[in-house]
């Protein structure tokens, strides 16, 4: 199953009914989002719950801090007992990687570039672009390249046979259907080839065909070009003009990765202010020191790694409904749960009513 291609389909839908890819993603954001509400629920509660289990948790570590296999014994007795899984906060994090991973790989494809990768939303220019991309022209009939580029083809190719007739025909690996011939020099014709094996077509279908047009994707600069394909032996073969490409800094791009900074580190200031049991100084300062820490450590990755602006822009949007979620939901909290006692430990029983 082509889940790319079914990432890239959903995205197409959602922007005919919201009217650009740019909120067709913010769409797909809120989606995910409200499918996983009641999981944050719970998730909050669930942190609820842990604090005020905490000063208990504490004891039994103490008590047993000799014995850890008696330690581990008795706080799976005690989770039990008060029917709490400690990775229950876990669980809508990790469902929401798949929706990254697939969104991610659906906007890096050359299947996207096609379809929509020069499209734009607010400043954002293009939503394929990377923080550091390469300066390109697409259909131009000139490659803009750097040494080490590779190409990849069109899922389909239009065939030419030697009878004239033309028919659209399956690439089974377009990432590595199209190959270089000799050396890619920035400024000098590259020749390119497409093994006829890599076309899904029966051996004797293979023997007419004379020629074939596909679009080949640079995969560093998403640059398009079409190309004619001519036959040579079991080969297809073409040759295009290519120009060394200079790298670029997309500042929308930068202004997205700090929004998500802003965004996180806000988000993450109202769950710890959500916290109701108390911390000694050491866990305060601990907790303090990873709200600040955390968000730089992730912004600073997305610096490094080559995320496409749409992700960025679903990473931003998730942020912003994650932060009006925790505020709903503490208020909803507040009202369900009792007040934290002046002793700092608060009934689990009455936390794990609903």
């Amino acid at each position: 199953m082509d889940f790319t291609a079914l990432t890239i389909n959903a995205l197409k839908t959602l922007s005919n009914f919201s009217g650009g890819f740019g909120l067709g993603i913010i769409l797909l954001t809120i989606i995910v989002k409200l499918a996983m509400h009641p999981l944050n629920i719970s998730q909050q509660r669930s942190m609820k719950k842990m604090q005020a289990l905490t000063p208990k948790i504490k004891d039994i570590q103490t008590k047993y801090k000799n014995n850890p296999q008696m330690m581990q014994t008795k706080m799976m007795e005690f989770y039990k007992e008060n029917k709490f899984n400690p990775m229950g906060g876990c669980l809508p994090l990790l469902l929401q990687m798949p929706i990254f991973i697939l969104l991610y790989t659906a906007l890096m494809s050359p299947q996207f570039v096609q379809v929509a990768g020069d499209s734009s939303f607010l400043f954002i220019k293009r939503l394929d672009a990377t923080l550091q991309s390469q300066a390109s022209t697409p259909n131009d009939g000139t490659f803009g390249v750097s040494k080490f580029d590779t190409f990849s083809s069109d899922k389909t190719v239009t065939a030419t046979y030697k009878d004239g007739e033309t028919a659209t025909v399956k690439v089974t690996n377009p990432r590595k259907a199209v190959e270089i011939q000799g050396e890619l020099t920035p400024g000098d014709s590259v020749d390119l080839k497409i093994s006829l094996d890599n076309l899904k077509l029966k051996f004797s279908e293979l023997d007419k065909i004379k020629s074939a047009e596909v679009n080949v994707i640079n995969n560093s600069t998403k640059e398009v070009e079409k190309l004619k394909f001519d036959r040579n032996g079991t080969i297809l073969t073409s040759s295009i003009n290519t120009v060394k490409s200079e790298k670029k800094t997309n500042m929308d791009v930068l202004l997205l990765i700090l929004l998500f900074g802003v965004t996180m580190y806000i988000s993450q200031k109202v769950m710890m202010k959500s916290q109701s049991a108390p911390m000694d100084e050491a866990q305060a300062a601990m907790q303090k020191s990873l709200g600040k820490i955390m968000p730089i450590m992730v912004t600073g990755m997305f610096v490094f790694i080559p995320i496409p602006a749409g992700v960025m822009l679903y990473l931003v949007t998730s942020n912003i409904i994650q932060l009006l979620q925790t505020m709903v939901i503490n208020k909803q909290l507040e009202k369900e749960m009792p007040q934290t006692p002046s002793n700092g430990v608060i009934d689990a029983e009455v936390v794990d009513k609903k």
